[in-house]
């Protein structure tokens, strides 16, 4: 394994190095060389040591959904806000590289989100390769946003990190001209599809708890090893329209192989004619939601979030 370039030290303060000693001791950054179900294991032991309780007030409630071909069931977790009149729904879509994580590993975050937006927040359990490769995650998340659409007549804003971020930009690329209600889309160091061998994937290919090489093993467990190109649902950044999308902000961490995918697809949209924003979050790293409690730049980053979510659910723009 090549070593972390040394200049991180003067980026990545010492609150976040911290969270990245923890975070490697509960997930050591050898895990993705053992079998997929121990990486499973060790995120979600891990995720549970992050865990940090519902505000007052939240519930969060599961369901299972069919369907619409009876093939299988989508678990989803319903949380709501105790003598809230929600403006809108957000359906979230959690990280893990397609490989990791469900409905446990960002269960506090989405509550949170909830208790600040005072908006119903949906989390998908959609299948994970390798044991669904390539289109079952995408058609799952697909699936949630137009059952939510039929249940509620209201605003959905699709937000997503990781993983997440590129199905909630999928879903959004695939719905536009649809009669579905999508206010806007909120992505989080989103992964989209960038060319890994120039930019921010050359320049923090060896970033702490992301590496560009984990990002190709990823995408490569997501496929089941073929190679995919010109498919904006497995990759946004492949589409040849960014027009007519829902106002977007993209949040990337500056220390992070995916950075420039915010970038560029930010840029992209606003080629397009359409409203976006990118966000590059200062010294902090892929997977810092984790670290909104114990790191300054990570809180008041997720206080960013928040405020977008918020702001696209009341049809505002304020930038």
């Amino acid at each position: 394994m090549e070593q972390m370039p040394e200049y991180y030290k003067e980026f990545i303060d010492a609150e976040t190095w911290a969270f990245i000693e923890l975070t490697d001791r509960w997930y050591p950054p050898e895990t993705i060389d053992s079998t997929i179900a121990h990486q499973r294991q060790i995120y979600n032991a891990m995720c549970r040591q992050f865990h940090q309780g519902y505000p007052d007030g939240i519930e969060a409630v599961d369901h299972a959904v069919p369907v619409a071909t009876g093939s299988h069931t989508i678990a989803l977790r319903h949380y709501t806000k105790e003598s809230s009149s929600a403006a809108a729904v957000v359906v979230y879509l959690h990280g893990g590289g397609f490989v990791v994580g469900g409905l446990s590993s960002h269960d506090d975050i989405c509550s949170e989100i909830c208790d600040n937006s005072g908006f119903d927040v949906y989390s998908v359990d959609y299948r994970l390769a390798p044991d669904h490769v390539h289109p079952a995650a995408f058609d799952d998340a697909l699936a949630i946003t137009r059952h939510v659409a039929r249940e509620r007549a209201m605003p959905i804003i699709l937000c997503g990190d990781s993983a997440g971020g590129n199905l909630a930009a999928a879903v959004a690329h695939h719905t536009r001209g649809q009669n579905l209600d999508i206010a806007g889309q909120v992505l989080i160091y989103p992964g989209l599809g960038g060319d890994t061998s120039r930019g921010s994937y050359i320049q923090h290919a060896q970033a702490p708890m992301l590496t560009t090489r984990d990002v190709e093993f990823y995408a490569s467990v997501r496929t089941g090893g073929s190679v995919i190109t010109g498919d904006p649902t497995f990759a946004p950044l492949h589409d040849t329209d960014f027009s007519s999308l829902p106002p977007s902000v993209i949040i990337s961490a500056e220390c992070d192989p995916l950075a420039d995918d915010g970038k560029n697809y930010s840029e992209a949209i606003l080629s397009a004619g359409g409203k976006s924003v990118w966000v590059s979050e200062t010294g902090l790293v892929h997977g810092y939601l984790r670290a909104r409690s114990m790191v300054a730049r990570a809180r008041q980053s997720f206080e960013r979030i928040l405020q977008a979510i918020t702001m696209l659910g009341n049809r505002q723009w304020h930038f």
